[in-house]
């Protein structure tokens, strides 16, 4: 009877929290969404979330999917008044991994078709330590905007610290930590602490050159669609793909 009834349980359980995991996200038609201060059609982000608070001064474009146990934060703590404006603003087509967290107090401004592994940290907001007799978490902390170009890959566990400026198309390596500073359009972004690896020229190409690893292949997003020279069937088992680059 024992073991019955631990089956039984074990099913409710499961079946309770799937259907949550398929109901309670948060969606562009829901009661929740309401809150922000944009949230985009076809937007979401799934359930359960870490943490989340001031969604007046958080922005969301459309087709942009956040992953679960997300920590996505506006301000101090909630129910404060951080004024006119918003604070957090992330783009259409984007892909945030699940774990990740996104805390901003200042500004913190995530472009389109941004896609990052799990477990990402992106805050605009770090302790100081200007005085050496007080405890660093008790001393004020100080704000510097954060901002990531659009088309961007942030790998798993990477962390973007206060007064980073990603460009267009950067690849930030897993496991790097971002230091504050301006990077270049195409910038590789790779170490702790994080160092430019690899730089695109117009017209010298890539320094130091790409090794070959194989072919992109092309995944169309509802907000980009598919290229117009896509191919209209997969490639045989065994023949090389040719697939336009995004």
């Amino acid at each position: 009877m024992g073991a019955r009834v631990s089956r039984l349980l074990s099913w409710i359980i499961r079946s309770v929290w799937s259907f949550a995991r398929s109901n309670a996200e948060i969606r562009a038609d829901s009661k929740a969404s309401r809150r922000f201060a944009r949230f985009g059609v076809g937007s979401a982000i799934a359930f359960p979330t870490a943490t989340l608070y001031g969604e007046p001064w958080i922005e969301i474009g459309v087709h942009t999917v956040l992953g679960a146990d997300m920590t996505l934060a506006a301000g101090m703590g909630p129910d404060y008044d951080l004024g006119e404006g918003t604070v957090v603003r992330i783009g259409s087509g984007c892909a945030i991994g699940r774990g990740s967290h996104i805390v901003a107090h200042k500004s913190v401004d995530i472009g389109d078709h941004v896609y990052t592994g799990p477990y990402v940290y992106i805050t605009d907001q770090n302790h100081s330590y200007t005085n050496t007799d007080i405890p660093v978490g008790l001393q004020w902390p100080v704000d510097d905007p954060v901002s990531i170009g659009d088309g961007t890959w942030v790998g798993a566990n990477a962390v973007i610290l206060p007064g980073v400026h990603l460009g267009r198309n950067c690849v930030v390596a897993a496991g790097t930590v971002v230091r504050p500073g301006r990077y270049p359009d195409h910038s590789v972004i790779a170490g702790v602490p994080g160092k430019v690896v690899r730089e695109y020229d117009p017209e010298l190409g890539w320094e130091p050159p790409m090794r070959e690893t194989g072919t992109p292949t092309r995944v169309p997003t509802p907000a980009a669609g598919p290229t117009p020279d896509l191919p209209a069937e997969p490639p045989e088992p065994g023949s090389s793909t040719r697939f336009p680059p995004a």
